[in-house]
This record gives C-alpha cells, structure tokens and sequence, in this order.
C-alpha cells in the first residue's frame, strides 16, 4: 500500500517562471525543493518524511507582454519581453570606474495554479491523526514559498493510501481538468540525438535539444518556369514539426558540477555555510504535459531526486508510460469518471 498527499490547486503568485535559459513555468527543483522543506518540518513533527512529487499545471498567466503594429494591413507582433524589473542600486565601484546607468534586470514572474501528489512515508495513524496532519500541512504550506511564489489559496488537502485501481481513479479524478509534466528526456530526446548523429556525426546533444525547443522555418522555394534557383527567388517559408508528436517542453531537470566540492566555510557568503558547496551549471531536458486521465500508474509520474553520479544532481521520473502505451490508452473520459 502507498501514500500520498494531494495538495489540490494550490494558487501561487509571483512565482519565478525563468529556468536558466527556459522560461514559462519554474523548473522541477522548485518543486522538489518545496517537497523537501516539508519533509524537513513533518520528519520533526509527525515522523514522516515526504519523497517524490507528481506535478500538475491547472492554470498559468507568465507576466510578458508585446508589441502590436500593423503593416501591410496585416497586424505584427514583436517578441515577448516580461512585465517586471528590478533595479540595484549602483555600487561607489561602479559610479567611479564605469560610470554607467544604473542596471535594469528583468524578472520573469508568473501566477499559476498547480496540485502536487507527494508520496509519504511512515504514517502509521488514524482517521484522526490523518485530520490533524492535513491541517498541520495547510499552516506548514503557507508560510513557505513554492518557485519562489507566495501562496495564496490552497483548495482542499488529501491523504489517500493506494492499494486498488478504485483508489487511484480517486486521485486521478481531483487532478483533471489539468495536465501532468512528464520527463521524455531519456527517450525522445536520446533517440533524436542517436538519428542526428547518422546523418551527421558532428551532431551534438545540443542539436537534437535545440530542435525540440527552437522554433524552426524552412523557406520552400516557389520558382517559375525555366527559373534557377538563386538568393532572388520567391519562397514562403513554414514551421518545421518537432521531433516527436505532442506537447513537448524544454525543461530544467536539474545541475552538473562544475567545480571540485569545497569544505564547508571555504566558500564565502553560501546559503549553509556547514555543509560543503561546489559550482553547478544548469541542466536541461525535454518534457510533455498529458492529461491525467492517460496515467494508470502514480509511480510514472512521480519526480524524485536520484542519487549524486559523477557531479549529476538530477531529479528524474523512475518509471515513465511509453509513448506505445500512452497511445493505446482510451481518450474516453467517461470510464474513468466512476
């Protein structure tokens, strides 16, 4: 029998929607961060210690706002460019020796509403124990923040023990209408790179990444009769499809060092000063967001911190549904309304 806890739509503002190069929606380890603070807090308090999460997205609004023109009678847009900046104040260094403006930073900032499962474990309790922990977890979830976001409302928190397929629909059911992020990094993005490299063995992962997050054109040239082609011919240009087929993302799904561990106090001004720090450098995958009615298992969309490997900190999903098995699932949603 598992555990877990539904944090059911829990509405957040302002929370960081910039991962490193991505922008959009804030990057696994901000969830798994949350995840872990809890734990920290219910480990004191109750004995149990929380692991994975699933993450589902009901709702986003990302501060960013462009520019209208028309031209040609046709209306024009610009590149997106966010709502919101801060501005340091310029340091004596900088007024004496650059004598530039003061900077302008842009910050990425978004409202959202999302429900996180997280698995649980350790609870041996009742029904009244399962009460009080529920409103320990609405007092713990307000006073943190999730993404760097304040949270304002959370509508209800669950605590189901899984042990049959009746179970599961019970919590699948809470989740819709949503969608559930899924990591595809290990399966098309490897197999994107391994067919680049056929074509061309100078291809690097960077590539195979780039054609999943890049918006790509292709110009299809339109010659007249007996015309070459040549820098002066006509063309309409379109999108290039991605890879693979369905509502691929660009994800950070967690670090890679970049320097050797330093003992704890070496490094100035760290968060923890006792424990040890290296430098990281962000890394990234690929995701897609489904419906939670094509899951028949909790466990394949779980997020989960794995082991350090080599200077990898990475937070992956143990099991995921092939794409094979996504397909073969039913699209009527009435069977699993019961």
């Amino acid at each position: 029998m598992s555990h877990y806890i539904t944090l059911s739509q829990i509405q957040v503002q302002n929370a960081n929607c910039v991962a490193g190069i991505t922008y959009g929606f804030p990057a696994v380890t901000h969830f798994l961060g949350f995840t872990h603070a809890l734990s920290i807090k219910l480990r004191q308090s109750h004995q149990i210690t929380l692991d994975g999460c699933a993450i589902i997205c009901h709702q986003h609004q990302l501060h960013v706002y462009r520019l209208e023109s028309i031209k040609n009678g046709r209306k024009i847009f610009s590149d997106y460019y966010f709502k919101q900046s801060k501005n340091p104040a310029a340091f004596p260094y900088q007024e004496k020796n650059i004598r530039g403006d003061t900077p302008i930073i842009e910050e990425g900032k978004m409202h959202l509403t999302v429900s996180l499962v997280i698995e649980c474990n350790g609870f041996n309790g009742g029904q009244a124990d399962i009460q009080q922990l529920v409103n320990h977890m609405k007092r713990l979830c307000y006073v943190h923040k999730l993404a760097g976001g304040a949270i304002t409302h959370i509508k209800d928190i669950f605590f189901d023990s899984i042990s049959s397929s009746s179970d599961f629909r019970r919590v699948r059911r809470r989740l819709m209408p949503g969608f559930m992020l899924l990591d595809r990094s290990e399966e098309y993005l490897s197999e994107h790179f391994i067919n680049l490299q056929q074509e061309d063995s100078n291809a690097q992962m960077l590539d195979a990444w780039l054609d999943f997050s890049a918006l790509k054109f292709q110009a299809i040239p339109q010659l007249e009769k007996n015309e070459s082609l040549s820098s002066e011919s006509k063309a309409i240009w379109e999108r290039l499809p991605k890879p693979d087929i369905g509502w691929l993302v660009p994800i950070m799904t967690g670090y890679q060092a970049i320097s050797e561990p330093y003992e704890p106090r070496v490094v100035a001004n760290t968060r923890d000063p006792s424990v040890p720090f290296c430098f990281t450098e962000a890394v990234y995958g690929i995701g897609e967001w489904i419906s939670p009615h094509r899951i028949n298992d909790l466990q394949q969309v779980v997020w989960r911190y794995m082991p350090p490997e080599n200077g990898w900190y990475l937070c992956k999903q143990s099991t995921r549904p092939s794409k094979a098995v996504l397909d073969e699932m039913d699209d009527d949603m009435d069977q699993y309304l019961i």
